[in-house]
């Protein structure tokens, strides 16, 4: 079992899948726990350094683009590519700023290298997740100060890619508008996971408006499915199953 959420991460020492080997590669900011068949170490830092100083170079020239909490629109002049691209289009389908996109786009960047050396990847970042491997993977839902917190998980296949990212009013660093302990989104692309879960918790302010911001959420092309947990409420909507980490029964259904 793989665990989405912040607790001073200490849900890394618990999270390696058997039969793979875990690594933790670290570049400024970047702080990242990575499952492969074997230690990519030195490849996953190249990439971790690439994506960034790719992404840096573009924030040197447009700096609204590190501060705006809105979608912004990229200069029509200037090529724009790589993580960037991606976080731009991810910003623009969700309503946020592409800065919101930013750490599922690593995810997925890293993954993505590196499934040229390992036929299964999974890379974390602070909470947003990047599979990569035909195995079923149960990821556990770490929902702070909610009585659900790491009794609910979801189950997916990761096949060629797929991220699930959470996003929490009142868990972990990032910011979020609203009160939600838990806002999960899954998706084919990482920047848009990470974008989308961004603003399913800025919609999330009461266990009333979970119906609504998931159906705005899983309208958003791309989104596979969305899950919200406020206190003892959850709420799932899309292609998305959800498992009992109490008993590992399934919850599974188009919602």
């Amino acid at each position: 079992m793989i665990t989405s959420g912040f607790s001073e991460r200490v849900y890394r020492e618990e999270a390696v899948p058997e039969g793979l080997v875990s690594f933790r590669v670290t570049v400024e900011q970047t702080d990242l726990w990575i499952a492969a068949e074997r230690d990519l170490t030195r490849k996953a830092h190249d990439s971790v350094t690439r994506h960034r100083r790719e992404l840096e170079a573009f924030i040197e020239d447009h700096p609204e683009f590190l501060h705006s909490l809105k979608p912004i629109r990229p200069d029509t002049a200037v090529p724009v590519r790589g993580i960037v691209k991606g976080m731009l289009e991810a910003g623009r389908k969700a309503g946020v700023g592409p800065m919101a996109a930013v750490a599922g786009a690593i995810s997925e960047a890293v993954a993505r290298d590196l499934a040229a050396h390992s036929g299964t990847v999974i890379v974390e970042n602070g909470g947003d997740l990047y599979l990569l491997g035909s195995e079923r993977r149960t990821i556990g839902i770490w929902a702070g100060r909610s009585p659900l917190s790491g009794r609910i998980g979801v189950r997916v296949e990761p096949g060629g890619g797929l991220a699930v990212c959470t996003s929490s009013g009142t868990v972990g660093p990032s910011l979020s508008l609203g009160e939600a302990d838990a806002a999960t989104v899954i998706s084919g692309s990482g920047a848009l996971a990470d974008a989308a879960a961004t603003e399913l918790g800025n919609l999330l302010r009461t266990s009333e408006d979970i119906e609504h911001a998931l159906d705005r959420i899983t309208s958003i092309d791309g989104v596979l499915g969305a899950l919200a947990v406020i206190g003892d409420t959850v709420g799932a909507k899309g292609d998305i199953e959800l498992v009992s980490l109490q008993d590992s029964s399934s919850m599974s259904a188009k919602y």
